[in-house]
């Protein structure tokens, strides 16, 4: 019998996580657009709010399971274990992954901006595509699309290019 109320507990759980995930989804993209926030940061902050609406979640379900906390100990770090030998293994994803929190809340460059990496050994140039949690997507004038670690965005210098309009040609021929 206690089978049953475990399962229905379970299924009140998910439906209610879904509905709070769609509700929460539909009230942060009208929140970024009453307050013109871009899409890149749209992401992040419903990405956020998703992984703590799951984490919620989870901490239900296993406390409605009743799982023994020594139990659970074990395994969480077991896989805390692995994931440290792992990123101790590819340091740069942590590095790159850390980079792109810091780009994402004190860097100046955005979606859309046109930059140059300062690099004596590379000339790189483009407009930025995309910003992703461990590299941004340039895409050159020749339209080539270039995938740059992010960390190489806090190590080497960035020179924001200004674009140039009509009126700022203008301008500084009157000149």
């Amino acid at each position: 019998m206690e089978f049953n109320y475990q399962i229905i507990a379970i299924a009140i759980v998910i439906v209610s996580l879904l509905l709070f995930n769609f509700f929460t989804g539909r009230a942060v993209k009208k929140f970024t657009v009453l307050k013109k926030i871009e899409p890149n940061r749209k992401k992040v902050i419903l990405n956020l709010t998703y992984f703590l609406s799951y984490t919620f979640a989870t901490i239900l379900i296993i406390g409605i399971l009743q799982v023994e906390i020594k139990q659970l100990l074990i395994f969480i770090s077991s896989i805390l274990a692995v994931l440290g030998v792992g990123f101790f293994a590819q340091w740069s994803v942590l590095s790159n992954l850390t980079s792109s929190f810091i780009l994402f809340f004190y860097h100046p460059v955005r979606i859309g901006d046109k930059i140059k990496i300062l690099d004596k050994d590379f000339d790189l140039m483009g407009k930025v595509i995309d910003i992703k949690g461990f590299y941004v997507l340039l895409k050159t004038e020749e339209n080539k699309s270039i995938t740059i670690p992010t960390q190489i965005l806090l190590q080497k210098g960035i020179q924001l290019i200004p674009e140039s309009t009509d009126q700022d040609t203008e301008k500084y021929l009157e000149e």
